[in-house]
C-alpha cells in the first residue's frame, strides 16, 4: 500500500519553502500532483525540473466546488493505494483546503501532512493586524450569515472569481453599511502582493479575481450592530447593572405584568393600522419584556435568555416532525392534530377536560379557551343556527333578569350572553378580545372626529342634546 504526503507550497515564492519540503519535492522521482497550477510556487519549480500533474481538468468537470474536491481526494486516494505519491496545494495544508480534510477522513491510504507555510500570516502582515486581537477566517464560496462575528478581524478566502465576490457582498450588507470600507488582497507575500480599500458595494467590480484574492473586513463599532441580538442583551444587562437605571433594577417579574399585556395590544394596533414600520417597533417592546423578564430571572439565579430561546427552539423542532422529522401530512388540520398530540406526550392524563386552564387571561380569552378544550371532546355545536339561537335565548333571560329588579342576576345573565357570544366568535374563526380591541379603537377615533367637528363649528359637547350629538356621529362615521 502507498502513501499520499501533503506538502504547502506556501503563498508567494520558492523562498517561502522551508529546505527540507524543497528537497522532499525536487529530489523526488515520482510525479508531483498539485491541485492547482495557478500558483506562483509552482511554475518556479518546474524550472527546476519538477514535473506536475494538476487538478485543473476536474474544476472544468463539475459546476460546484464540493464535488471538485470530492473528486479530487477520490482520484488521490486511487493512486496513493498503489504507489506513495507527493500533493502539493497552496498555502498551507490545514488551512482552508477542503481536499486534504476529505483525505483525512477516509482510512483507505496513510496521509502525511508535511507542513508549509499558512497564507493567513501573509494576510496578517499585509493588512498589519494581531490576530490575538481574535479574527475569524471564513469560506467566500459558502458564507453564512449567522457565523459571522463582525466584532473580530474578518478574512474571507476562496473568493475565486466576480460571482463568489457579489455573494460575498450581499450577505455582508445586510449587516454592514453599503459603503463599509473592505480591503481586497491580492497575491499576498509574493512580490506582486497588492492590497486596495473599497467600499462594500463595489467589492465585486473592477478586479481580477483569482485563487490569490483575500478580503479582509475590519471590527465594527457597536453602534453598527445594534440590529444584533447580542446588542439588546448586553443593553438590559447594563441597564439592570449596579450602575444602571434605578427604574428598571427595581423591577419585578409582578410589576412588569402589566407591560406585557400592554405592549401585546399595540402590536394588535399596528397591525390594524397596516403600519410596517410601526409593528417593528411595538414588537420591540414586547421583546424588550422577554429580555427584562429573562435579566431579571439570571439576576436570581433562576434562568437565562439563553433558556428561553432553547426551551422554544426545542419546542419548534419537536411539534413539526412534518418540517424537521418525517412525519408527512397533507393539511394544517393536520398539523394541529399532531401538535395536541405531541403537547400531550409524556402528561400524565388529565383528571378533566378543563385542567390547565389559563387563570390569568383576560376573561374573553379566557371564555375562549374554556369552549375550545370542551369542544376537543365533542361538547360543541357544529350549526351556527343553533348558536345564534343560544345568543337570542340569553338575551331574553338578560331581559327577564332587568326587569325582575335583580342586579346580581342580570349581571349572570349578561356574563351568559358574553359567553354565547364567545362561542359563536369562535365558530367563526374570530379573536373576540381583538374584535373588542378594534371596536374600541374604532369608537375612540369616531369620538374624538365628533368632538373635533363640534368644535370647529363651534357647537359645545358640553351643551348639545343628543340628538345634535348623533348627527355628528353619522358624520363623523362617514370619515
Amino acid at each position: 500500500m502507498g502513501s499520499i504526503k501533503v506538502i504547502g507550497l506556501g503563498t508567494g515564492t520558492i523562498d517561502q519553502l522551508p529546505l527540507g519540503l524543497y528537497k522532499q519535492i525536487v529530489n523526488g522521482e515520482q510525479t508531483v500532483y498539485t491541485r492547482t497550477l495557478d500558483h506562483p510556487v509552482v511554475g518556479q519549480l518546474k524550472a527546476e525540473g519538477v514535473t506536475f500533474e494538476s487538478m485543473d481538468n476536474v474544476y472544468l468537470a463539475h459546476e460546484d466546488f464540493e464535488s471538485v474536491y470530492n473528486n479530487i481526494s477520490k482520484w488521490l486516494v486511487e493512486k496513493g493505494q498503489n504507489e506513495d505519491i507527493i500533493y502539493t496545494v497552496p498555502g498551507h495544508p490545514m488551512v482552508a483546503e477542503r481536499t486534504v480534510q476529505l483525505l483525512l477522513s477516509q482510512d483507505q491510504v496513510h496521509v502525511e501532512i508535511l507542513g508549509g507555510q499558512s497564507f493567513l500570516d501573509t494576510i496578517f502582515t499585509a493588512v498589519r493586524i494581531d490576530p490575538v486581537e481574535g479574527f475569524q477566517f471564513l469560506d467566500g464560496t459558502s458564507l453564512n450569515r449567522s457565523q459571522i462575528e463582525y466584532r473580530q478581524h474578518l478574512i474571507i478566502g476562496q473568493v475565486y472569481d466576480s460571482l463568489v465576490a457579489s455573494e460575498v457582498k450581499l450577505t455582508l450588507m445586510e449587516d454592514l453599511p453599503h459603503d463599509y470600507p473592505v480591503k481586497v488582497i491580492q497575491k499576498a507575500g509574493s512580490s506582486e502582493e497588492n492590497v486596495k480599500t473599497v467600499p462594500l458595494y463595489e467589492l465585486d467590480r473592477h478586479f481580477e479575481f483569482s485563487n490569490l484574492t483575500t478580503l479582509y473586513v475590519k471590527p465594527a463599532d457597536d453602534e453598527l450592530l445594534h440590529h444584533q441580538f447580542r446588542s439588546i442583551r448586553e443593553v438590559i444587562r447594563v441597564l439592570r447593572g449596579p450602575n444602571g437605571c434605578p427604574w428598571d433594577r427595581k423591577q419585578t417579574h409582578e410589576s412588569l405584568r402589566k407591560f406585557l399585556i400592554e405592549e401585546a395590544y399595540e402590536v394588535i394596533d399596528a397591525i390594524g393600522e397596516e403600519d410596517d414600520e410601526h409593528i417593528a417597533e411595538e414588537l420591540g417592546d414586547v421583546l424588550l419584556q422577554v429580555m427584562l423578564h429573562s435579566q431579571i430571572a439570571e439576576d436570581n439565579g433562576y434562568f437565562t435568555v439563553d433558556d428561553v430561546i432553547r426551551s422554544i427552539t426545542d419546542k419548534m423542532i419537536e411539534r413539526h416532525p412534518h418540517v424537521f422529522g418525517d412525519v408527512d401530512v397533507s393539511s394544517s388540520d393536520e398539523v394541529k392534530v399532531n401538535w395536541e398530540a405531541i403537547k400531550q406526550k409524556g402528561k400524565p392524563k388529565a383528571a378533566s377536560a378543563l385542567d390547565d386552564l389559563n387563570e390569568s387571561l383576560p376573561r374573553l380569552l379566557f371564555a375562549l379557551e374554556i369552549q375550545k378544550k370542551v369542544s376537543k371532546v365533542g361538547f360543541d355545536w357544529d350549526d351556527a343556527d343553533l348558536m345564534f339561537d343560544k345568543v337570542k335565548e340569553e338575551i331574553e333571560e338578560f331581559e327577564e333578569a332587568l326587569s325582575n329588579g335583580s342586579i346580581d342576576e342580570a349581571e349572570l345573565e349578561f356574563g351568559d350572553l358574553l359567553f354565547s357570544l364567545v362561542n359563536v366568535a369562535r365558530f367563526y374563526k374570530i379573536d373576540p378580545e381583538v374584535a373588542l380591541h378594534r371596536t374600541c379603537d374604532k369608537f375612540i377615533k369616531r369620538f374624538q372626529n365628533l368632538e373635533n367637528m363640534m368644535e370647529s363649528e363651534n357647537v359645545s359637547i358640553e351643551e348639545a342634546s343628543l340628538e345634535v350629538m348623533d348627527q355628528y356621529w353619522e358624520k363623523a362615521k362617514q370619515l
